[in-house]
């Protein structure tokens, strides 16, 4: 995925290539596809296939690092996407969580370590590093291959500096106001 609605790739030659698309949400969901049929074409998948769909911007985020998330997430049915399970996309909390911190699901871990502010991308969890046998009961089946679209709306470095009243404001916060005051390092301004 590259800026101004370009994809690049590498054919079986190794040649490089570049599509242009009218519009982000073709570029958007070109890249959906390409990463839908990856996992069609792996014979089992046993780690977290990740598509970028728009790469944000600033420093790619690592473990310890707070995010705010916006996600969508598909339970993985006849090779595509099936029926939503969860989704905070149009309500007004946003995810809160810290990277490496075990409070989500391993495959959200690993698969957005590099994403930047403002970068959307693609997962796909198979049931290992999502919910395993145990699924969730009356959302997710046991042994559910799963697909996130993720978006990264603000992010708190680990290795800023609090201020003395224990909040911290990155430059690469976006203005909007937080949804609740907080006392977890996010502004609130």
């Amino acid at each position: 995925v590259q800026p101004n609605n370009y994809s690049t790739f590498y054919d079986d030659q190794r040649q490089n290539w570049s599509i242009m698309f009218e519009s982000e949400k073709a570029a958007v969901d070109f890249s959906k596809q390409v990463c839908i049929a990856k996992c069609n074409s792996c014979p089992a998948l046993d780690s977290v296939l990740c598509q970028d769909l728009l790469l944000g911007e600033g420093q790619g985020v690592e473990g310890g690092d707070s995010l705010e998330v916006a996600y969508t997430g598909w339970l993985f049915q006849n090779n595509g996407l099936g029926q939503v399970f969860d989704s905070n996309v149009n309500k007004d909390k946003l995810l809160r969580l810290k990277l490496g911190s075990g409070k989500v699901i391993k495959g959200w871990e690993e698969g957005m370590l590099g994403m930047k502010k403002g970068g959307r991308r693609l997962l796909i969890i198979p049931p290992a590093w999502a919910y395993g046998a145990q699924g969730v009961a009356a959302r997710v089946p046991p042994d559910s291959t799963l697909v996130f679209e993720v978006e990264i709306r603000r992010v708190k470095l680990a290795k800023e500096c609090s201020g003395s009243d224990g909040l911290s404001v990155s430059s690469r916060d976006s203005p909007a106001p937080s949804p609740v005051p907080s006392s977890d390092g996010f502004s609130s301004d």
